[in-house]
């Protein structure tokens, strides 16, 4: 049996409606028995949730659920960017193994602390995790998933739900108000992909001097000396660029014998000293990694996407694509492009398949074989047929 994936939408006020139309939206696409649906909600749809559960469980039957608070979702073709969105996403994933989690960390807690997370030989071959924001330490997950199971893919994203405390989690029956949900398979073709919407700009360089996520030398120049040099030395159409948004790109598999845009983890710059001439970016460094300017806006994440998606049609060869699930960030959208439902279509237009997921407060996805959170980022699970 192939792998089946449908997805349902709706922009209903009633909640109840809204995710019974959506339910039966996606049960009508399956010829199979559901093996796990993702439950997205708009945050007007929250105070309704056990019912929004009950209404996806009598009409769809799934045998593993997650889904989160959303403050917009996605679904085919369309991206309701607020308000009262429902997406429910379903699967019949014949000869898959999957477990549900429900995972607790408070904020600042180290990767020893995750509770509720499996053994690494029971993790699987891939996870899906939706955390919430506030009562969750998901870069300790990360860390704790990146060191017990090396090159396991993780995605997913944060909750976004409009209002701190309601961003509510759903793990099979329950309704959750903490830590994060999360989903384990195995057996099942999925490839992961990653569009940081971020253009490279200006010649590779060197961290030659550094502490912490402080960068003080870049080519055995002060770094903020040598940032400066190379914007001094980009076309004119590359310095308004980054003008606007500079950000630094950091090589994190450093075996590769060339860096192409997808082997940066992308990071804004968060502070510089006139004084010394260094910088603070958003991520530790180290002396001797490679780093590479990048900036962004809606024509380099457009073009990051479309390059992304792809490479990766290309994986699939003849059998195609069944669909995909996708985790975008809340400040793309119309915010960051000229056209409504970007990623949406961007993705149906490169597959041929739908997409179902959530706008994110943060998006959960690998670079370079590791796991991060990132964003303005747009993180995919596409699924083989």
């Amino acid at each position: 049996m192939p792998v089946q994936i449908a997805i349902g939408i709706s922009d209903s006020f009633d909640a109840v409606e809204a995710f019974s139309d959506a339910a039966l939206d996606a049960a009508r696409g399956l010829d199979a028995p559901c093996d796990l649906c993702l439950v997205f909600a708009g945050t007007p749809h929250l105070g309704q949730a056990k019912w929004i559960l009950s209404a996806v469980h009598e009409r769809l039957e799934p045998r593993n659920l997650i889904g989160c608070g959303a403050g917009g979702v996605v679904g085919p073709g369309r991206e309701i960017e607020e308000g009262a969105g429902a997406v429910v996403w379903a699967a019949s994933l014949p000869g898959a193994e999957i477990t549900t989690h429900h995972l607790t960390a408070e904020p600042g807690a180290e990767p020893g602390d995750i509770s509720g997370l499996p053994v690494p030989e029971e993790m699987g071959e891939s996870m899906f995790l939706l955390a919430d924001p506030y009562s969750f330490a998901a870069d300790a997950c990360l860390a704790r998933i990146n060191e017990d199971r090396p090159g396991m893919p993780v995605l997913g994203g944060l909750s976004s739900a409009a209002i701190a405390g309601s961003s509510a989690l759903f793990h099979d029956g329950d309704v959750l108000g903490a830590g994060a949900v999360a989903c384990s398979l195995s057996g099942v073709e999925m490839l992961p992909c990653v569009s940081q919407g971020a253009a490279p700009v200006g010649p590779e360089m060197t961290i030659t001097a550094a502490k912490g996520n402080v960068i003080e030398q870049l080519a055995s120049k002060p770094a903020l000396e040598r940032i400066g040099e190379v914007i001094a030395g980009l076309p004119r159409s590359e310095r308004e660029l980054v003008a606007a948004a500079l950000m630094l790109g950091i090589v994190i598999d450093e075996s590769k014998p060339n860096y192409e845009r997808g082997d940066f983890l992308v990071r804004s710059l968060i502070g510089a000293d006139k004084e010394s001439g260094a910088v603070a970016i958003g991520e530790r460094v180290r002396v001797g990694q490679v780093v590479r300017l990048h900036a962004r806006d809606g024509a380099a994440a457009d073009e990051d996407l479309r390059e992304a998606l792809s490479e990766q049609s290309d994986e699939f060869g003849a059998g195609g694509a069944a669909g995909a699930l996708l985790f975008t960030c809340n400040g793309r959208g119309s915010h960051m492009f000229d056209v409504s439902d970007h990623d949406a279509n961007a993705i149906d237009a490169a597959l041929g398949v739908p997409a179902g997921g959530f706008f994110c407060a943060g998006e959960i996805g690998p670079v370079g074989g590791r796991n991060f959170l990132h964003g303005f980022t747009a993180t995919m699970a596409l699924f083989s047929r």
